[in-house]
């Protein structure tokens, strides 16, 4: 679904990349201290807060193991989004593992710049497009989901996939995506897996959406600012 290939989403697949050590290790500390919704919110919230510490700069290594949290957020929509959980851990581990040879996003677009590799297949500044892309996707789900108090998770998915990734697939992707769409959870279902109540998830998806909205705008701008369009 991130990836844009032309597999069904919601098929049979090879089980999910593991996450690289350095990202297993913050999902790790996180378990058992609270919901994953607060968790993805809280470290987006610190990973907000570092950025404007650093001057506006995004280091590599914090980005990345942030961005590993948000796969159990895919994990908790089901089978409709399996294949975009193992396509956006995938990209995340690609990314954490750069972290050791790279120490700010900006260093990896200007090397693939270098090389002329930037929407190159598997090339780093195109893994980190489609993270941003998972970030966002998750980002629209949440507000249609908050957008009134009986919208459905069907609802609030299919439209947040026709803001975010809809653009870039071709008609069959499209379709089948449309199709998967109905074996998502419930809305109380979600909820009850994000172990929350129906205030706490309002608070916490709120939380996600602001310290989240900064990053996406930041990893936007990286590639705007380089005169690279956000059209693939």
């Amino acid at each position: 679904m991130l990836g844009f290939r032309s597999q069904m989403p919601w098929s049979a697949a090879a089980p999910a990349e593991p996450l690289c050590d350095a990202a297993a290790a913050v999902v790790a500390a996180r378990k058992g201290m609270e919901t994953p919704l607060t968790a993805v919110a809280e470290a987006f919230e610190e990973l907000a807060r570092r950025m404007e510490a650093d001057g506006g700069e995004l280091r590599l290594g914090p980005f990345g193991d942030t961005c590993a949290l948000v796969s159990v957020l895919f994990s908790c929509l089901g089978i409709a989004f399996r294949f975009a959980e193992i396509e956006y851990v995938a990209k995340v581990n690609d990314l954490i593992g750069a972290a050791k040879s790279y120490g700010t996003l900006n260093d990896i677009l200007d090397k693939d710049i270098e090389n002329d590799s930037v929407k190159k297949q598997g090339s780093h500044s195109r893994n980190l497009r489609r993270v941003r892309l998972g970030l966002g996707l998750i980002k629209a789900l949440f507000e249609q989901f908050l957008s009134t108090e009986d919208c459905s998770l069907y609802d609030a998915a299919t439209t947040a996939y026709g803001q975010v990734c809809a653009p870039f697939h071709s008609w069959a992707v499209r379709k089948a995506v449309g199709a998967g769409m109905y074996t998502l959870p419930s809305r109380e279902q979600l909820i009850v897996r994000l172990n929350e109540t129906d205030c706490s998830v309002q608070k916490e998806m709120r939380r996600y959406i602001d310290a989240s909205s900064p990053i996406i705008d930041y990893i936007d701008n990286l590639f705007l600012s380089r005169n690279i369009s956000l059209d693939w």
